[in-house]
């Protein structure tokens, strides 16, 4: 079992679980804001992006929950085999580290494009 020193992981795993929390909160917002725009605007095609943002916006929330849950346990991981071998953690801790990354990455570039999106639908419809 090749081992290495922890780096500072614990900081960025902060930041992610802030940012996370931030997105969620976000799209809660938007949320309420598609229900403004959604009530002032009963045809099919404002309907249809209006059904489309509501699902976009659930599953952006339980893959935000899915991915928060999977940094808090990987945080735990690196915390318990750091305290059991003095602030060392296994290689493959590190590979793991960066696939979070990228997922976290991943999901904040969805949020971000999401949020354009539903904003160009707003302002069509408002």
């Amino acid at each position: 079992m090749s081992m290495t020193a922890i780096p500072h992981t614990n900081v960025e795993h902060s930041d992610w679980v802030r940012s996370l929390d931030f997105y969620k909160d976000e799209l809660g917002i938007l949320k309420g804001r598609l229900t403004e725009v959604a009530g002032k605007n009963t045809g099919d095609e404002a309907a249809k992006g209006a059904e489309h943002f509501e699902n976009q916006f659930r599953i952006q929330i339980t893959k935000i929950d899915e991915l928060r849950h999977d940094i808090n346990n990987h945080l735990a991981e690196i915390a318990g085999q750091a305290a059991a071998s003095a602030g060392h953690i296994e290689k493959a801790e590190l590979d793991s580290h960066a696939a979070l990354r990228d997922r976290y990455i991943a999901q904040e570039k969805i949020v971000n494009d999401l949020r354009h999106e539903f904003y160009r639908y707003a302002a069509k419809w408002m």
